[in-house]
């Protein structure tokens, strides 16, 4: 028998010459894959791959005898791989098969033949298992009736295998036989003792022994540190932790792609998905998105502390803790989720609450009902949020405004968003959260503001026994924007902003050298002059009379070396009569008072103490004070700052822009013909 190296060699010389010279420039000039310079088949394998099939005796024969496929992990996917052991054989199967005929598993050529998994995701990216197939660098042959494929793959396949010392345990077993024994497998010393119990007690073993292709969660012991938890396992819990009939490994998971659970019926409907964070972190979420006496509506989130353990009737990921069950408040969830955990989901947040003493935990802790909106990790990384943890003062503030004495999910949120904007007030004095609800089902997309910023819910309703926690993608109250970026990203201002975009108002206000106090109609404000002044309002946002609309904005931008407050208007007010604030071509006189009892809104539930701004006799309701941008703040009002003459003006009074330039060149010609004659 020829050496199966040689073999091998032979056997890709023979393929499509074309092809072949093309993959071995590619392998040859890409250094991740290749790092020999030998004009050898080392060109066309990665080098540690190579060397240990070399060594293989039962990997050589198949390569000499038999069609085969093969998954070759590159050289860098070896750097990243941190067990000492590889198996060769379970990266080949004793058949061919291109990229496009990979069915949904296939045996692998390791003892007991434990199955490889082949899976898509959206992108119409190929896995096998957790292992990317890089899908130019395949190639296929065929010698002596011998077909030979090989596929190169981002990961090294890892296999469950047996500690040493237990060689009666068998391979290649299912999740119940895993979940039974998982103590005598390779699995970092992870214990499952007491889920294996409530599995054993609630007679679910049927669950993680079914045959097909599932998704198994199984918590680890570490989860059940609060003593009552492992008697919630019931068995719709247990049924919530599998997902038949798909196989999901978490390089293939789609993010936040709820798939039904083993617990998807008629009186109860409970689906889970896979989310990462930037930092590789990988969690599983539980939503309970019908729920009954013993199960709360919510959702439940659990960190992988171990993923991707193939077994024979499909893949298990060791979760820290048990899905669906509702057993902590507020406070404990952020405590359990970060104090034991490095890189914890909310670890920045819960570091910055006890940095500040940590009274803002135990005011959480006092509320019977409350809702927590919680900067991410990333959302805390920015030189402006890092100037502000200076200020203990201002710290408090912020973390205060993102606390709401409430229960608030997101079908609550949809309720008040009906009629218009939610707004919510904060345990921070007379200050308002703006939520927005956009789309519907898995496309629905929510956003909060709050003192100038702009956030979107990046996970929402994890539910607590006191309430529910709602995870952002920026810090309130931390402004990172321009008073354009406001006006850009603020669906309640769109109205303004598209006004001053034809009209070209827009292009000063991301001026950072000059300091802005912009007050904004919002956009029922500008509905209502609809209703007031139909014939004015249609003109007001056509590009004929951008003139008109320029000079009606104008009005509505102090420009300064600093900004003003609503309290710094008030303060003025109260000594002077009034305010006279410097715009871009004249001035404006207004005078700003505080209203106790002032109802904030007509949909609104409470009052509170809010602020009117006196303009030419007229009231207009300060609907938002204070919103702070980088380079000024806006004060969204009720109604715009509109005299009858300039409803007069844009209703046809005067001629718009353009109407003018073609009187005056027709003049000009007129007068030119004159003097010639």
């Amino acid at each position: 028998m020829l050496n199966a190296a040689a073999l091998l060699l032979a056997l890709l010389c023979a393929a499509n010459a074309a092809a072949a010279a093309d993959l071995a420039d590619k392998l040859r000039d890409d250094s991740e894959l290749s790092q020999s310079t030998a004009k050898s088949l080392r060109r066309l394998m990665p080098v540690r791959f190579y060397s240990l099939l070399e060594s293989n005796q039962i990997a050589n024969s198949t390569l000499s005898l038999r069609s085969c496929t093969i998954f070759v992990p590159t050289n860098e996917a070896f750097q990243r791989y941190k067990s000492k052991t590889t198996h060769v054989l379970y990266h080949i199967t004793t058949e061919a098969y291109t990229q496009k005929r990979l069915p949904n598993t296939v045996s692998s050529d390791m003892a007991g033949n434990p199955p490889l998994y082949i899976t898509k995701n959206s992108n119409g990216d190929i896995f096998v298992n957790n292992a990317r197939i890089i899908p130019s660098l395949s190639v296929e042959t065929n010698s002596d009736g011998k077909r030979q494929i090989m596929h190169i793959i981002d990961e090294v396949l890892e296999p469950l295998t047996v500690k040493a010392g237990h060689s009666d345990t068998p391979n290649n077993p299912n999740a119940l036989k895993f979940l039974k024994n998982a103590e005598e497998f390779n699995v970092d010393n992870i214990g499952v003792r007491t889920y294996r119990s409530q599995v054993t007690m609630a007679k679910k073993e049927s669950v993680y022994d079914a045959a097909g292709q599932h998704t198994f969660l199984v918590p680890v012991d570490e989860g059940f540190k609060l003593s009552a938890r492992s008697s919630l396992v019931d068995g719709k819990v247990i049924d919530g932790h599998v997902i038949p009939n798909t196989v999901i490994f978490t390089a293939a998971a789609q993010h936040d792609d709820p798939k039904a659970s083993a617990a998807f019926e008629d009186l109860l409907k409970v689906t889970v998905s896979f989310f990462k964070q930037k930092n590789g972190k990988m969690y599983v979420k539980s939503n309970t998105i019908v729920g009954d006496a013993k199960h709360r509506v919510g959702v439940v989130l659990a960190e992988i502390v171990k993923a991707n353990i193939p077994v024979s009737n499909g893949v298990v990921h060791l979760i820290h803790r048990p899905l669906m069950i509702i057993d902590t408040t507020v406070t404990q969830f952020l405590q359990f989720m970060n104090e034991n955990a490095e890189n914890g989901a909310l670890r920045k947040f819960y570091e910055v609450i006890m940095d500040n003493g940590g009274a803002v935990l135990d005011d959480i802790n006092s509320l019977t009902e409350v809702t927590i909106l919680a900067p991410s990790n990333e959302a805390w990384n920015s030189s402006n949020i890092n100037n502000v943890l200076r200020d203990r003062n201002k710290i408090r503030q912020i973390l205060n405004m993102h606390i709401i004495k409430d229960r608030l999910n997101v079908d609550k949120i949809r309720q008040k968003n009906a009629n218009l904007i939610a707004q919510v007030p904060t345990v921070n004095n007379n200050t308002f959260l703006y939520f927005n609800v956009r789309g519907e089902g898995a496309d629905t997309v929510i956003t909060v503001e709050g003192g100038g910023v702009n956030a979107t819910v990046i996970q929402a309703d994890v539910a607590q026994t006191n309430g529910y926690v709602h995870i952002i993608d920026h810090v309130l109250g931390v402004p990172y924007t321009t008073v354009l970026g406001k006006l850009e990203s603020d669906p309640m201002m769109s109205d303004t902003y598209k006004m001053g975009k034809f009209s070209h108002f827009n292009d000063q206000l991301n001026n950072t050298q000059r300091r802005f106090t912009y007050f904004v109609p919002r956009d029922k404000g500008w509905q209502k002059t609809e209703l007031d002044y139909p014939s004015a309002h249609k003109k007001l946002f056509m590009a004929d009379f951008s003139y008109h609309s320029k000079s009606i904005l104008e009005r509505h931008l102090a420009i300064s070396d600093k900004e003003y407050t609503m309290k710094d208007l008030v303060k003025f007010s109260q000594e002077s009569g009034s305010v006279i604030l410097p715009t871009f071509r004249d001035s404006l006189s207004i005078r700003v008072e505080e209203e106790a009892g002032h109802l904030h809104d007509e949909y609104a539930s409470h009052e509170w103490t809010g602020y009117v701004i006196i303009w030419n006799y007229k009231k207009i309701n300060v609907y938002r004070p204070d919103v702070e941008c980088t380079n000024g703040i806006i004060h969204v009002i009720d109604y715009p700052l509109l005299e009858e003459k300039d409803v007069v003006v844009a209703g046809g009074s005067y001629l718009p822009e353009s109407s003018i330039c073609i009187i005056l060149a027709n003049l000009i010609m007129i007068t030119v013909a004159k003097f010639l004659n």
